[in-house]
């Protein structure tokens, strides 16, 4: 399996990373995806790639929430490590209005720019969209339909919100984690309108651990749990899961 979200290079993980990797390979998840955040976490993602370059791949970005008054000079910095660093794809990038609304005009800016980057360099994006759809929507119809593939990372909209995705921007995948697990969460007829081929598991590790680990600190170990759901909500055994979203993640971040 692939855990094709995490952020196990942050803090949280610096007392058992090693042991948390490990304990992420011997649950069969032997391969991680670690998207960017913000300029003061690069160097911490750029080590922990070149600690395991077996397990880890980077991917390189701007989050919305990490968008300031100074993001033109961030996004100048990080388009050069293009140049100098293998990366899988663009991300995490994005639009969340959920906390602020203050640099909404400058993430669409932001977003839009590392678009243009994932189009020039041929990589995937890694979106990031909360509260936001409408906004996030509208930047990515400024580029031609289908014209940039990704995944919209945490995703737990409406099947009607999948139908709008592909109909207006394209065929992207749909990241699903341990929210899927929760009581309450009644994503049953999403992972169904999404189906199999377009899924990719993750954990978006340390947060929204799964249940039986619900509030606690999260670790790409736990993607069997994610599995397991929807292997449940399709009615096929978790390997199937297990193929499936492996080979949907080796294709679109090429690996």
């Amino acid at each position: 399996m692939i855990d094709s979200h995490t952020h196990i290079y942050m803090e949280e993980f610096d007392n058992d990373r090693n042991e948390a990797i490990l304990r992420a390979a011997s649950n069969g998840v032997g391969t991680m995806i670690l998207p960017n955040v913000d300029i003061d976490s690069i160097n911490r993602l750029h080590n922990t790639v070149a600690q395991y370059p077996s397990h880890c791949h980077a991917a390189m970005g701007l989050h919305p929430t990490s968008v300031t008054p100074q993001y033109a000079e961030h996004l100048s910095f990080i388009r050069k490590l293009f140049d100098t660093h293998r990366y899988c794809a663009v991300g995490e990038i994005g639009i969340d209005l959920y906390w602020d609304k203050t640099y909404c005009k400058e993430q669409c800016y932001a977003f839009a720019q590392q678009i243009q980057w994932a189009q020039e360099l041929n990589l995937p994006i890694i979106i990031h969209c909360r509260e936001a759809l409408d906004t996030t929507l509208d930047v990515l119809k400024q580029f031609p339909y289908n014209s940039v593939n990704g995944v919209f990372h945490s995703f737990t909209g409406t099947p009607e919100q999948v139908d709008t995705i592909r109909r207006e921007v394209g065929d992207f995948y749909f990241g699903i984690n341990g929210i899927v697990t929760f009581k309450n969460a009644r994503l049953d007829d999403l992972i169904t309108a999404i189906g199999p081929d377009r899924i990719l598991l993750e954990t978006d590790a340390p947060y929204l651990a799964p249940t039986p680990h619900r509030g606690k600190r999260n670790e790409p170990a736990y993607i069997p749990y994610i599995a397991a759901r929807i292997a449940q909500i399709f009615d096929i055994p978790i390997q199937e899961v297990d193929t499936v979203t492996t080979n949907n993640t080796r294709t679109l971040f090429n690996l």
